[in-house]
């Protein structure tokens, strides 16, 4: 486990600047001001302390096309890299005269005549006018969208590593799994797990459910499994900023699987396969929501699938969102987290999750971990 904070490496953080700056010209943007930390983190490469959790908007990242700088919102410069000077940082502040101050002072910022956002608030708004009086201010989130949707090499890297410390987790996880371990203890070893593997933050606190009852799993009601359940894992973590998601179903025990549970298995992997197949260059979204038509399995409530990335990424692909999946093509280099999950009118649920690269042909699947029924049941 790391004992300092520190940046991304060299190579990752200026692949992403490059793409970012490519989509802001593209995009006819001069400037960014960015307050999600995902995208301040995506052109900066920085790990900013105090950024955790749900917060209001503030500018803590602008961006600057016409100098190629980046200046953050940063009292100190631990996790920030080299390539941004102490110049380019800002104390963090409560008084809005300061912090308007300093985006004023911002070389190139007064000049730049678009300016984007990823976010607002309505304090900014009425702002940003006596500001910058000759700039308009524009949605700066298709232009991200357009930069972070396709994933350089470097990024496939650390997706493959936060991946590796998700599976390693769940299969600690899963060797604990006998009748009358709760969920709450099979979350605890995972969380457990994780951290000794050096990462401290899960995608989801949900772990570990119970998906062979139809009561819907709650953390107020930790249920303990039986021998003839099934437990359904969705084993996530966010490891350098990126997120590592595996969902898998295992059998408390195998002598207890019957017929028809085999068969539930056997119809979550007939999924699988057509799921893995529209994952194809040039094909839209709505294929994955078909593949679901095709096998006669209801869409689930929670999306088919999600980008995966620094933090998540677009598409989201799910029966509520009709309109994106249709309109939204697949390209190689995304990288998508695709689910397969199917019911039974036992109200019985088998769930697998896997992380799948779309290249310029068949569809890679860069998840490893084993699946029921595999050698590795307990």
């Amino acid at each position: 486990m790391a004992t300092e904070v520190l940046p991304d490496e060299l190579a990752l953080r200026t692949a992403r600047r490059q793409r970012a700056f490519a989509a802001m010209d593209e995009h006819g943007i001069d400037a960014l001001v960015l307050g999600r930390e995902a995208n301040a983190r995506y052109v900066a490469g920085a790990q900013r302390l105090w950024t955790a959790g749900t917060r209001p908007f503030g500018p803590g990242c602008v961006v600057v096309r016409s100098t190629g700088r980046i200046h953050l919102v940063s009292t100190w410069d631990e996790g920030i890299p080299e390539d941004i000077p102490h110049e380019q940082l800002f104390g963090i502040t409560w008084n809005p005269g300061r912090l308007f101050a300093w985006l004023q002072s911002i070389e190139g910022l007064a000049e730049a005549r678009r300016i984007g956002t990823d976010s607002l608030t309505p304090g900014f708004a009425r702002a940003f006018p006596r500001l910058f009086p000759h700039a308009e201010l524009v949605d700066a989130e298709p232009a991200l969208e357009d930069a972070r949707r396709i994933k350089a090499s470097e990024e496939l890297v650390a997706i493959k590593s936060a991946l590796r410390v998700a599976e390693s987790a769940l299969a600690h996880t899963v060797a604990t799994l006998r009748p009358g371990v709760s969920e709450r203890t099979l979350a605890g070893v995972f969380m457990e797990a994780m951290a000794r593997l050096g990462v401290t933050t899960p995608a989801t606190q949900q772990v570990a459910w119970i998906s062979s009852v139809p009561r819907p799993p709650s953390r107020q009601d930790w249920r303990v499994a039986s021998a003839d359940d099934l437990v359904s894992f969705d084993a996530g973590v966010v490891a350098g900023g990126y997120v590592g998601e595996v969902g898998r179903t295992w059998p408390v025990r195998r002598q207890a699987v019957d017929a028809g549970t085999e068969g539930l298995f056997q119809r979550a992997d007939e999924l699988w396969a057509r799921l893995v197949d529209a994952c194809r260059p040039g094909a839209a979204c709505e294929g994955l929501l078909d593949a679901y038509r095709a096998v006669g399995q209801e869409l689930p409530s929670f999306p088919v699938a999600s980008g995966l990335g620094l933090g998540f990424d677009a598409p989201v692909v799910a029966a509520s969102l009709p309109r994106t999946a249709a309109t939204t093509v697949l390209e190689p280099g995304m990288v998508l987290a695709v689910t397969a999950f199917v019911t039974d009118q036992r109200h019985r649920a088998v769930l697998r999750k896997d992380a799948v690269l779309v290249t310029d042909g068949a569809a890679e699947v860069l998840t490893t971990a084993p699946r029921w029924p595999d050698d590795h049941v307990p």
